[in-house]
């Protein structure tokens, strides 16, 4: 039985490992290739492809992308170089702080996607290395899950912990200012990772082939176009549309209440997100009176289509692995945190890596974590752990950050694991579940 999960891992990290050398949409056709060995050979289950992420993000990207066909995206652009003028490498600071405050607000990670373009260029045209910004905001985007109040994954905690005096408040008391100092501390090394872009060679190469202009030529070619008239006005429905979401998963009540079962609940945060994003695309078309046919041939466009191909291939592997193996993994894990209680962080970051889900690692473990009588305090504390399925880069923000990144300085290593995501991941959960127990300690 061992020795059969330990093939098909294999097969998991053999699909990565020819899909990041493929690159692009290889990484999804790769994916796939991989659960056909999953299902042909070793006789696991497909399980159903991630259709509300893939959603989620193409209608995400529809919307960034008529902003972007209308000059939107240069104007947010320009604007965020106002700010980081001064001192460019800000934008490594500022950029996970503003992808932590979206899904905070919002419950969800997919709202951080249409984030990436924007960081990517105000990055670039400073001749900042992207992957300093891009790999730990979509980090940020993740820690923010395990601090908001409107997360599924808080929902989990807060039916597990409030019979033991422990509520939204106090989880949120601990877990917000510890996932914003580890996401601070992840961003200041984060300046000084990899060579300066203009010192990496897979940047060079691609420039030497004409795959992207130099940054001061880019810039210097959009300072002399005007921008279109409704850059300005599809800028400002996009962010509306955000805030809109954000108010969404704030304040539940203004979501149209739909049935279920026999009770009627608030319309859910991924159908919102989809019908909000689609709405704003349409908007944003009509308004600005940009050409539909200019869409499909941005940038955003093509790097949101290889990314839901990529999470099309790459996700419905791992999740075919992980559910066709999830009693011996959850079992094994289980009775290791019983024996040694000090292990029960790793425990929720080893599952969380093959979950992919911090609700569903919240769920599986934080009640093995209760019965074993560990504090309360120190229980909420780890909690940030759940976050650890950076370490696999299968994940959808992890592919749609990599494909965004044009330069290839984000990117997935050699060896699979050495990819631009693990050292902001380990340093911000790390830092969190330690700021954490210290402050679980002076308030319960």
């Amino acid at each position: 039985m061992v020795l059969k999960l330990i093939l098909e891992f294999a097969v998991v990290l053999a699909a990565i490992f020819l899909g990041s050398r493929s690159g692009g949409v290889g990484l999804g056709l790769w994916g796939g290739a991989g659960v056909l060995v999953l299902s042909y050979v070793f006789q696991l289950p497909p399980t159903a492809p991630p259709i509300d992420v893939m959603l989620i993000i193409l209608s995400v990207i529809m919307a960034a992308s008529v902003m972007e066909a209308a000059g939107g995206i240069n104007y947010l652009v320009s604007l965020a170089e106002r700010i980081i003028r001064r001192n460019p490498r800000q934008i490594t600071l500022v950029a996970p702080l503003v992808c932590y405050l979206f899904p905070f607000g919002a419950g969800t990670g997919h709202v951080f996607y249409p984030l990436l373009p924007i960081i990517f260029q105000v990055a670039y045209e400073n001749g900042i290395r992207p992957e300093r910004p891009m790999a730990v905001s979509t980090i940020a985007s993740q820690q923010a899950i395990t601090a908001s109040p409107v997360s599924a994954a808080m929902a989990a905690m807060i039916a597990m912990f409030e019979p033991l005096g422990v509520g939204l408040p106090k989880i949120m008391l601990i877990c917000v200012p510890a996932t914003i100092v580890g996401v601070i501390v992840a961003a200041l090394i984060q300046t000084r990772v990899g060579k300066e872009l203009k010192d990496d060679p897979e940047y060079q190469r691609r420039l030497a082939s004409g795959e992207l202009l130099p940054p001061g030529q880019a810039k210097t070619k959009e300072e002399r176009k005007e921008l279109p008239k409704g850059a300005r006005l599809s800028a400002l429905l996009f962010l509306a549309g955000v805030l809109l979401i954000v108010a969404a998963g704030l304040f539940p009540q203004i979501r149209p209440m739909v049935p279920k079962g026999n009770a009627t609940v608030p319309l859910g945060m991924a159908d919102t997100i989809q019908i909000v994003m689609l709405a704003l695309a349409a908007l944003m078309l009509l308004t600005t009176k940009t050409a539909a046919a200019k869409i499909p041939k941005t940038e955003v466009a093509q790097a949101g289509l290889t990314a839901v191909i990529g999470i099309f291939g790459l996700a419905w592997l791992g999740d075919t692995f992980i559910k066709g193996n999830e009693k011996l993994i959850i079992g094994t894990i289980g009775e290791i945190t019983s024996n040694h209680p000090i292990t029960f962080a790793l425990g929720l970051f080893c599952a969380s890596v093959l979950l992919f889900s911090q609700a569903a690692t919240t769920r599986a473990l934080m009640p093995l974590g209760i019965s074993l009588g560990l504090p309360a305090a120190n229980l909420v504390a780890m909690w940030p752990a759940v976050n650890g399925y950076f370490f696999l880069p299968t994940y959808g923000s992890l592919i749609a950050a990599i494909n965004f990144d044009r330069t290839g300085t984000t990117r997935i290593g050699r060896f699979v694991l050495n990819h631009s995501f693990m050292l902001p991941g380990i340093v911000a959960t790390g830092v969190a579940i330690v700021v954490g127990l210290i402050i679980g300690r002076m308030i319960l």
